[in-house]
């Protein structure tokens, strides 16, 4: 499926990159949450955490491919390595700018980040002759409000619930009949199963709640403010299922997986958990996993 090096046959996809909830990574583990949707010709990625730019590169997908980049919030696992990403592009032969969309705040971040790399930026441009770093890498707002065609594909957005943080969004791209919904990090909400209505795919974040306690306990946590934030900010793989039976979804990928790594639990347990709400196509996430589209309507 996968040309090489330079180039790819994978179209009309979507590739979970990395399918991790949380920031830290540990040996043998998956990565924090980024994926890639490729759609109408067009390559747009959602959510730069670490090991993004290797991971699009392990799928056969130049750097200099990526058409757009979307952020939906500034949880550090959905935008630290988004200034690296840009720079690896930048020298991996990028000429023209990839529009960034986020929230209120990303201007900043990518601000202090051509700082912090003032010295190599001016010495590449001079020595090497590359193009203005920043000029390739301009920042738009991202809110409910959004409304972009990126070339044909149409990007809309949907305010979702990820306390303490405010500005979080799931984000629906149409085209050619096709409707490709990403639920963002977030709580269930009324709102998302209408959002995501007749979607061919909606990639929705999950937790199994029989490994949060566990999880919490492995790092050392002295007081419940983790295990709190996670149970208030996101949604179990039961409720993810039911979102997806509500829309009419026909396929429903889990990412954004909390937990991943703790003894005894397993993709059983996560189909298990979805399975007695969902009865479409059902795929629990995983590092590079490739889900396919379906042909133009």
């Amino acid at each position: 499926m996968i040309n090489g090096a330079g180039g790819t046959a994978l179209d009309n996809c979507v590739i979970l990159l990395g399918v991790k909830g949380g920031p830290a990574i540990y040996p043998g583990g998956p990565m924090p949450t980024s994926s890639l949707l490729r759609m109408g010709g067009k390559t747009i990625l959602v959510d730069a955490a670490i090991g993004v730019s290797a991971a699009i590169a392990r799928a056969g997908i130049a750097l200099t491919e990526v058409d757009a980049i979307l952020i939906t919030h500034l949880h550090s696992d959905h935008y630290l390595e988004l200034g690296p990403f840009l720079h690896t592009a930048w020298t991996a032969g990028l000429k023209r700018p990839i529009p960034i969309y986020g929230p209120a705040g990303l201007p900043t971040y990518m601000a202090g980040f051509i700082a912090s790399m003032a010295f190599d930026i001016q010495t590449r441009t001079a020595d090497e002759g590359r193009p203005d770093f920043a000029a390739l890498c301009p920042v738009y707002p991202l809110d409910e409000t959004t409304d972009l065609d990126l070339d044909g594909v149409r990007v809309t957005a949907l305010r979702n619930h990820h306390p303490p943080i405010e500005e979080s969004y799931a984000l629906r791209f149409e085209q050619g009949g096709r409707v490709v919904v990403m639920s963002g990090d977030t709580a269930p909400i009324p709102e998302m199963a209408p959002f995501a209505k007749d979607a061919d795919l909606l990639v929705h974040e999950a937790m199994l709640e029989q490994g949060i306690q566990a999880l919490c306990d492995r790092l050392g946590y002295t007081d419940d403010r983790l295990f709190k934030h996670i149970m208030r900010s996101h949604t179990t793989a039961a409720d993810a299922a039911r979102i997806a039976a509500e829309a009419g979804a026909k396929a429903l990928a889990l990412n954004h997986l909390i937990p991943t790594q703790e003894p005894g639990i397993g993709e059983a347990d996560w189909r298990a958990a979805v399975q007695p709400h969902y009865d479409g196509a059902l795929h629990i996430g995983r590092d590079g996993m490739v889900i396919d589209l379906p042909a133009p309507r």
